[in-house]
């Protein structure tokens, strides 16, 4: 069982807020955690209190929580090469212990400042260690005690609602699960002891006066003036009600587009994102900004790699391809190459995790990302933003687009170097990966602003340092 699984099912209709907020919570845990550590070690050393207004202690508190959010420390429940969230917290402080300990001794700053000795700094990441690993640890206790009580209320049986009701029971087994089917719904054999089916809409009034963690609206029901009352009773009682959409954007950042229908994204809100709105033009003056600033930063980098592709094997550097960009228009985009001269003589295929077309010094380009920095030149010309959905090609666009509902929905805003899906979802090739894909763009459309755009930066820095491109 999973953390993630538990916010996806909360324990009452405060708790999936509450969980939302669970990083940040853990997050001022560590800055708390982190000063008083630093404070302690002083005092134990030194016989004298921190001074507060003392930069060095925040520079250092900076450093560590880098260093834990890189190790993705603020998601408890995953697991990262074998390791859970304690024993990174312990690798992460070690490392974090030689490196700052390293700078201290190179830079000579501990002959001037007592906080930054060896003797203070260290005991302080000993300490905060014990903090960080006991903070994890009740927290996914606390958690998993709310989720045993967890209850939902399912309305509509259609087959969409019972692959859903099936899923969050295979992320949240402790959760319980009531189905009431719609009037003309035979009786459904539902084979999970916690998943049960309980009649049909005519015994709502009994039902809405229980205790839910939130009702789930599965389809276009047309529920009676009376049915309607009592779930608006109980959603003045604090019981929240959403449809089947609302609750994969609300818990799990995604909108299947199988689950849309017109009318929902008629009346829904948000779409920020279009040509003409503020947010548009704003973005794009932020674009120009930090990739001129980019430029300057990578240009080593970029003759580096250069020189490597040349020496690797034969063929140009960089590589060009057609790809769909705002409305569908086709533009070129530009990456370093990455696989052998001719790879796709036979015509256009999807890349996979381990494409024997991919050249040695390839690989490790697309691992880390760096094949795209080309793409900065597109981001100038205006074709592509930073930030956007990846920009998909013509020859696959078309199966695509007869395949998923809703997938041209992604070509309104503009594509980007790295996105939203990108971020959250592991490497795939086929309709299916696309798919799931798209319903982390059409998130990302829906829902954008300023720091989704900024989350997704972090991420790709995590991303990219952790080796997880694709």
């Amino acid at each position: 069982m999973t953390l993630t699984s538990y916010v996806s099912s909360p324990a009452n209709t405060r708790l999936p807020n509450i969980i939302r907020s669970l990083p940040i919570l853990l997050l001022l845990g560590d800055i708390f955690g982190l000063l008083i550590c630093l404070a302690i070690a002083q005092w134990l050393r030194l016989d004298q209190p921190l001074h507060w207004l003392n930069p060095l202690p925040y520079g250092f508190v900076c450093m560590t929580l880098a260093a834990l959010y890189l190790a993705d420390a603020y998601h408890p429940d995953r697991q990262i090469a074998g390791l859970r969230a304690p024993a990174r917290i312990i690798v992460c402080n070690i490392a974090i212990a030689f490196f700052i300990s390293a700078l201290i001794y190179l830079s000579g700053i501990g002959k001037h400042n007592p906080i930054s000795w060896r003797s203070v700094f260290l005991p302080s990441i000993g300490i905060f260690t014990i903090w960080a690993v006991i903070l994890r640890v009740v927290a996914v206790k606390w958690v998993r005690s709310h989720a045993l009580k967890s209850r939902w209320l399912i309305l509509g049986a259609e087959d969409n609602a019972i692959k859903f009701a099936q899923k969050l029971l295979v992320l949240n087994p402790l959760g319980k699960l009531t189905v009431l089917a719609e009037e003309n719904q035979t009786t459904i054999d539902l084979p999970k002891s916690n998943l049960s089916y309980q009649g049909n809409l005519s015994d709502l009034l009994q039902w809405s006066q229980e205790s839910w963690s939130g009702v789930i609206v599965t389809a276009q029901i047309n529920f009676s003036k009376s049915q309607a009352q009592q779930l608006m009773q109980m959603r003045l009682r604090g019981i929240p009600v959403y449809t089947l959409p609302d609750v994969y954007q609300t818990f799990w950042y995604k909108l299947p587009s199988l689950l849309l229908q017109d009318k929902w994204l008629a009346f829904s809100d948000g779409f920020n994102l279009m040509p003409g709105y503020f947010s548009m033009k704003l973005k794009r003056v932020v674009d120009l900004i930090l990739i001129l600033f980019l430029l300057v930063l990578v240009a080593p980098l970029l003759l580096l790699v250069a020189l490597l592709i040349r020496l690797d094997s034969p063929g140009p550097v960089l590589y060009s391809q057609q790809r769909s960009g705002l409305y569908g228009k086709p533009f070129r985009v530009y990456k370093f190459r990455s696989m052998y001269q001719d790879a796709e003589k036979s015509g256009a295929q999807w890349a996979s995790q381990r494409d024997p077309r991919i050249t040695r010094i390839g690989y490790w380009l697309r691992l880390l990302r760096i094949d795209e920095l080309p793409q900065i030149w597109n981001v100038l010309q205006g074709e592509m933003s930073l930030i956007g959905p990846r920009p998909e090609r013509p020859e696959f666009d078309v199966k695509l687009k007869e395949a998923i509902p809703y997938y041209e929905v992604r070509y309104l805003v503009k594509p980007g170097i790295t996105g939203w899906a990108q971020v959250m979802y592991p490497y795939g090739a086929s309709i299916e990966d696309a798919y799931e894909k798209l319903s982390y763009d059409l998130y990302y459309i829906k829902n954008y602003s300023i720091w989704l755009d900024l989350a997704i930066a972090f991420k790709t820095i995590r991303v990219v340092l952790l080796g997880k491109g694709r």
